[in-house]
């Protein structure tokens, strides 16, 4: 008994809350919830695919595996989690409505906008896109720090060496402890057109580069509408951006007007939305509808809402916009780790980290090229002083008892290095034709050139900008595409000059005041036979 309370340590319970508190919110913010600002994304996203590309190899050109062996290889050597926490992250990256640019090719069954579930993963197969392998393109060349994994046998990188900036290219959404992430996806060649305008002008400001950037592009399409909410997302973090569906007015055989409905606002399940929408007709919320329809299929989507004979199709449309999620609000609030801590950033800030990454990959790359050419360009220095002396090389490595033997002659004769002594010792007797020989001094001239321009680069921070640059271009031209969202003004937002074209007009007035605008365009020299172009027809 003695002994048990002399283990028992008194504490104050406050203080022993508020610490515990706060290592469990840290441990939330940092390592699960919001996305790196480099790489744009949350550990699980970054062990799956480091799982899918450097324990599997399931690049975009090799065969597809079943999920469940990817979630199993990164649920044991990585993410100490739930297996569905894995799965379900691993899906969201292949569904087309979820990521601007999904970073998953799914096989089988991945789930639907209307809210259904995806298969078991021991049915669905995966493999990585495309664009994918250039997020993880030069991981192998010491471009990024590893870390140890949960039980300290494998190492895992802590960041991934992209090639484009994912956290603008696909957004992220995640709820910490005391904060929460949401950022909207943004299009490619507006993106990369924004990152290059950084890097030839650090100094740029905000607005100069919401030219290049405009507005964020959901993967579902649909109107922006207003841009106030987008400005001020851009220049302080935080805004609200609201989101239209895409309808058209069409008429049925019978003749009446009916909705139709293409695209849907950006997180927002089609099913749902129309049994709220088919409630709200029943309860008599919305008049005016007779009944609603989803005739989606595989070539998109189409919802038609059918209205009544003396319904007028605007004012509906303008309820259904009010009252139903056919208008709905993406809050803006982009809060990423910036070097291990939660940061607000503006647009500018966004970018500027992700060149910043990009720069340091780049030189770090660069640095790992230029040593492996050194070390290969030493061997064959030795291996060509050797075929020089052949006959005496021979002579050597015939009168000794072993290879260690060998290779200590050959180091005292030729004063060679033991890399590469040992790589003499190891020549095949093919090496001693006159071809190999021209071969060797061939890719040692490659090699010498190569060591130059990598020097040379490590040197100029402006070449290595410019590299920067080249390869966004290269990215732009493979994977850019045409916006998908549009941008309209709300009317507050609207010039009322701008619904007239500026064009010459005639103006006419009459004697009791009435006055006429008509451009000057509808003036038409008069043809044979032809009853005059009227200029007015309503008072003398």
């Amino acid at each position: 008994m003695q002994e048990q309370q002399e283990r028992i340590i008194k504490i104050n319970i406050e203080e022993e809350m508020k610490t515990a508190y706060i290592d469990y919110s840290m441990s939330v913010i940092v390592s699960r919830a919001l996305p790196d600002v480099r790489d744009g994304l949350k550990p699980v996203h970054r062990r799956v695919l480091y799982g899918m590309s450097n324990e599997l190899s399931l690049y975009s050109d090799k065969p597809y595996k079943k999920s469940a062996r990817i979630v199993g290889e990164v649920l044991g050597k990585f993410h100490p989690h739930g297996d569905s926490s894995v799965y379900d992250a691993m899906v969201r990256m292949a569904q087309e409505w979820s990521l601007r640019y999904p970073l998953v090719d799914g096989q089988g069954n991945f789930g639907s906008i209307d809210g259904d579930s995806p298969a078991a993963m021991r049915y669905t197969e995966a493999r990585m896109k495309k664009i994918t392998d250039e997020v993880m393109a030069d991981i192998e060349k010491e471009t990024v720090d590893f870390t140890l994994n949960f039980d300290d046998t494998i190492y895992e990188p802590t960041v991934l060496p992209t090639k484009i900036p994912l956290l603008l290219l696909n957004g992220s959404s995640g709820i910490a402890v005391g904060m929460a992430t949401n950022m909207p996806p943004h299009n490619l060649s507006d993106t990369i057109d924004a990152v290059n305008a950084y890097i030839d002008n650090p100094d740029i400001e905000i607005s100069e580069l919401i030219e290049k950037i405009k507005a964020p592009d959901f993967p579902t399409g649909g109107i922006i509408y207003g841009y106030e909410g987008v400005r001020e997302a851009y220049e302080t973090g935080r805004g609200r951006v609201v989101i239209r569906s895409k309808t058209d007015i069409e008429h049925t055989a019978s003749g009446r007007e009916c909705i139709v409905v293409t695209e849907i606002p950006y997180q927002v399940n089609k099913a749902e939305m129309i049994q709220k929408i088919a409630g709200m007709i029943n309860d008599k919320k919305i008049e005016g509808i007779s009944y609603i329809n989803d005739e989606s299929d595989r070539n998109g989507m189409r919802i038609v809402i059918i209205l009544k004979h003396d319904a007028v199709a605007s004012v509906v449309l303008n309820t259904l916009f009010k009252y139903t999620q056919l208008q709905s609000t993406f809050s803006v609030n982009n809060i990423a780790l910036v070097d291990g801590r939660p940061r607000s950033l503006n647009l500018k800030e966004l970018v500027k980290y992700f060149v910043r990454h990009r720069h340091d990959v780049i030189v770090r790359r660069t640095k790992y090229d230029l040593r492996k050419a050194e070390e290969r360009a030493h061997i064959l220095e030795g291996l060509l002083i050797a075929q020089d002396n052949i006959d005496e090389v021979i002579r050597i490595i015939r009168a000794a008892k072993n290879a260690d033997e060998a290779k200590t002659n050959l180091i005292a004769r030729f004063q060679f290095s033991d890399l590469q002594a040992q790589a003499i010792v190891d020549m095949r007797l093919r090496a001693l034709t006159g071809l190999e020989h021209e071969k060797l001094q061939q890719e040692y001239d490659e090699l010498r050139k190569m060591i130059a321009h990598y020097n040379e680069l490590l040197g100029s921070e402006s070449m290595q900008m410019q590299l920067i640059k080249d390869e966004l271009v290269e990215m732009k031209e493979r994977y850019g595409d045409k916006r998908r969202s549009e941008i309209v003004l709300t009317a507050e937002e609207f010039n009322p000059e701008d619904f007239y074209a500026d064009e010459d007009v005639v103006i006419t007035i009459s004697h009791l005041g009435y006055i006429k605008r008509t451009p000057l365009t509808e003036y038409r020299t008069q043809s044979r036979g032809g009853v005059g172009s009227k200029g007015s027809a309503t008072r003398d």
